[in-house]
């Protein structure tokens, strides 16, 4: 096949798409704007020997397809880790998911039983429709139980009103979690038997994880694509895409490490860059209601604080969420308890703090030493280390890590979809950003996989609008979805690739 791919991004759905596309001979170049990392969101930052994720990424897929992809990719490199997480509430930790008799005890008995109240109270008489987070939210936990364990933190996390967040959110991203969900698995804990049609993600008690972070994948994914003739070039920068209607082809530009623009041919693009910034380039231009569309689209950006610490094994969790609206952190992580290669001392810890903010806010644009400073003191506030236990530390910013879903967010991203339908159908839309879509790593590979199928038939064999949170696909007017837990897709050729098992949670 002498198709030419363009790629741009090299997260995990770029280079999925590229890993597939190079095993079958297709010519494929990805472009990534960063100089130094692929992976996107997910990728693993280095400091002084030290390894940390940008989010957290646990690896567990319903989809078989992507779990054996991962295998692939790294057959000697995967651990099983076992999953662990808390809730910093009140000046107090509560294991999440629910330990039943714990939160009894810990929020005290009236408490317990107002909320309990409050839960059958959302079941008899719940809101209709409901059309945001909190009302969503509301309806599987009760008001009590959302303004305890979802408000403080979610809106930290989004900087905006609970009111104000799409019902869509949380229906994607806590889906299949309700009380008694939560409540049977803290009396019957989730055992993963192979069968992954019927496991909440949000309960598992383990999942698999690269030894030195995610980015080890990624890392591993663009050298073997390298070595199969296709290109990854960093500190690439797409900043046009010209179409040609009548030859159906795209002259892709971009500045190259030395800010030369550069220009080359393709007669595909698959593009996981931010909707917003995609649209902003495509000439001949888009309508002026895709364009409106497209800019009215909302990100939110946040930067991890690595602390490196003396360490006095303070907690064994993956992660911990700070519901306490005291403090701006939002989440905790324990880089040693996702895989102790990412600490090269065992006298140290590594912790990355978590501060969600938008680009060039005043957390955003505060220097880094006072950023550490800051991280420093809530560490101690929060009970998690000691004066003097801080030694070292740096500041990852992350920009665009999370498409906001505000009220009219469907509403836009409908339109812009629609025109690039219509107008670019050699123009492929994955990812995360590419789709402005709050997903896993597994759903934008998904994504990837079945992008790379519909240009290997030359034909439009899979909607991917129709894969959902969970990596699975739905057919477009199928009267029942079939989950990718077994033989892969229906009707996917053999060629979508046998890979490990990405059970990728972010926040």
């Amino acid at each position: 096949m002498k198709t030419k791919v363009a790629i741009i991004g090299a997260g995990p759905a770029g280079l999925t798409a590229a890993y597939l596309l190079s095993k079958n001979n297709v010519p494929v170049t990805v472009l990534e704007a960063d100089p130094v990392y692929v992976g996107g969101i997910s990728k693993t930052a280095t400091y002084k020997g030290f390894h940390f994720d940008i989010g957290g990424h646990r690896f567990f897929s319903k989809s078989k397809a992507v779990e054996d992809f991962w295998t692939e990719i790294l057959p000697n490199d995967m651990l099983v880790r076992p999953r662990s997480s808390r809730i910093y509430y009140n000046g107090k930790f509560f294991a999440y998911p629910l330990r039943a008799f714990e939160a009894l005890i810990k929020l005290g008995v009236v408490r317990s039983a107002l909320c309990l109240l409050s839960y059958l109270k959302a079941k008899l008489f719940p809101v209709r429709k409901p059309d945001n987070f909190e009302d969503w939210v509301s309806n599987q936990f009760g008001k009590r139980l959302f303004n305890t364990f979802f408000k403080s933190y979610t809106e930290k996390v989004w900087g905006m009103s609970c009111k104000d967040i799409s019902a869509d959110w949380a229906a994607q991203r806590i889906k299949g979690l309700s009380l008694g969900s939560a409540i049977k698995n803290a009396l019957f804990p989730q055992r993963y038997n192979g069968d992954r049609s019927h496991v909440i993600k949000t309960l598992i008690n383990s999942f698999r994880y690269p030894r030195k972070g995610p980015g080890m994948m990624w890392e591993a994914c663009a050298e073997k694509t390298r070595a199969m003739g296709g290109k990854v070039e960093m500190g690439c920068k797409v900043v046009g895409l010209d179409y040609d209607a009548a030859g159906e082809t795209w002259s892709v530009s971009f500045k190259d490490p030395q800010g030369e623009t550069q220009k080359f041919e393709a007669d595909h693009v698959i593009s996981s860059a931010p909707m917003r910034e995609l649209v902003r380039g495509i000439r001949p231009a888009v309508s002026e209601a895709a364009r409106t569309a497209a800019d009215s689209l909302k990100y939110r950006d946040f930067l991890t604080v690595m602390l490196i610490v003396k360490n006095r094994d303070a907690f064994h969790d993956n992660w911990i969420y700070i519901h306490d609206p005291n403090v701006k952190v939002g989440r905790i992580q324990n880089f040693r308890s996702w895989s102790p290669e990412m600490v090269p001392d065992a006298d140290k810890a590594c912790y990355g703090l978590e501060y969600f903010c938008f680009e060039h806010d005043g957390v955003w644009d505060s220097k880094d030493e006072d950023l550490i400073k800051l991280a420093e003191s809530e560490l101690l506030q929060i009970g998690l280390a000691k004066a003097g236990d801080v030694l070292d530390g740096t500041v990852v910013r992350q920009k665009k890590a999370y498409p906001v879903y505000d009220d009219d967010y469907a509403k836009h991203v409908d339109t812009v979809r629609q025109e690039l339908d219509a107008c670019y159908p050699n123009l492929h839309l994955v990812g995360r950003n590419g789709m402005h879509k709050y997903n896993n790593q597994d759903h934008a590979m998904m994504t990837a996989m079945l992008c790379v199928e519909n240009i290997l038939a030359d034909t439009k064999l899979y909607d991917l609008w129709d894969v959902n949170s969970d990596a699975e696909y739905h057919e477009a007017g199928a009267a029942a979805a079939e989950e990718t837990n077994g033989t892969a897709l229906r009707n996917v050729p053999t060629r979508v690739p046998a890979t490990p098992e990405l059970a990728s949670e972010q926040t």
